[in-house]
Order: C-alpha cells, then structure tokens, then sequence
C-alpha cells in the first residue's frame, strides 16, 4: 500500500481517527508523518503504551502532590536494586523482584484501578491451583458462617466452622 500523502514510499504508518463516531483511516510512510508532525511510536518523538496509561490512570500521585504544591514526600527505594518509585513510573517495569515489596503501599491503589481489585479472581491452573481453590472454598464457607451466625443458625454455623477447619488444616500441610 502506498502513502496518501506523496503516492511514492510505502505506507508503513496506520492511524485510525474516530470522530463522533466516524472512523477516519490513514496510510502514510515514515517521511510525511515527520513532515506533518505526528507521533512516530518508537522514535525519539513517539509515545509507548506505558506513558499513555501512566497519564490516565494517574499513576504515580508523587507526581501529583508536587504539581499541586504539595511537599515531595520521601523518595521510596527498593534496597535490592536501587529503583526509586519514580523510576518505576517512568519504565513501567521493577528492577528486581523485592521492588513489589518495597513498593507494595504504592501498588494496592493501582492494581484496584486497573483491574478492579487485589485478588486474582479469574481462572487457576489445574497442575497449580489446589490450593487456591480450597483458600477460596475457605472464603466461601466464611462468609456463608457469617451469615448463619446472623441468622442464629449457630448448629449450621458450628458444622461449617468445622469444615473451615479442616480446609485449613489441608492448606498448611500442602
């Protein structure tokens, strides 16, 4: 395919614009995009996936408290690698595995906002999911155990506590 601009150089870029619903596609070569100043992904002018994410999940609220004229709080540092939060917002990727401890306050509040949660809540792999699924069928019985002791059904409530205890009994075994 060739470029829309110059009908010359192959079409290596590929935008698609939606306006009011009205999708608008673009084929041009690397030249006439610089030409007409567009963000060329993985040159020095580009954009990665991660900054635009960063920007709309306001990912790092140091950055945040300091535009609003906020004092910068201290600067938290993996003691493995020597990563600064910062760092991590700006790569979007931890230097080492201990950057998920020391950066753990930080990470709750964006795992929420992207995936809704904490807890892995999808599908578990046969081979490795034993006891994930009785730490779940443990929560479950939990929450049915409250409900039973608020509905006064404590005979029901004290078979279910025992079962929780044997499930448990299973999980620090394994």
């Amino acid at each position: 395919m060739l470029c829309q601009e110059c009908n010359k150089r192959p079409a290596t870029l590929h935008f698609t614009k939606i306006v009011n619903g009205e999708k608008t596609e673009f084929h041009i070569c690397e030249a006439c995009a610089r030409e007409k100043g567009e963000l060329i992904p993985g040159t020095s002018n580009g954009f990665s996936i991660h900054s635009l994410l960063s920007g709309l999940l306001d990912f790092d609220p140091a950055n945040k408290s300091q535009m609003q004229g906020a004092s910068a709080p201290q600067a938290t540092r993996c003691e493995e690698c020597g990563m600064t939060y910062s760092q991590f917002s700006k790569i979007g990727r931890f230097g080492c595995s201990s950057c998920y401890k020391y950066f753990d306050e930080r990470l709750d509040p964006l795992f929420k906002r992207v995936h809704g949660g904490t807890t892995h809540v999808g599908k578990v792999p046969v081979r490795t999911g034993g006891k994930m699924k009785v730490r779940r069928q443990v929560d479950e019985l939990k929450r049915e155990l409250q409900f039973k002791i608020q509905q006064e059904e404590f005979e029901s409530a004290a078979q279910l506590r025992d079962q929780i205890r044997e499930l448990e009994k299973q999980i620090a075994q394994e």
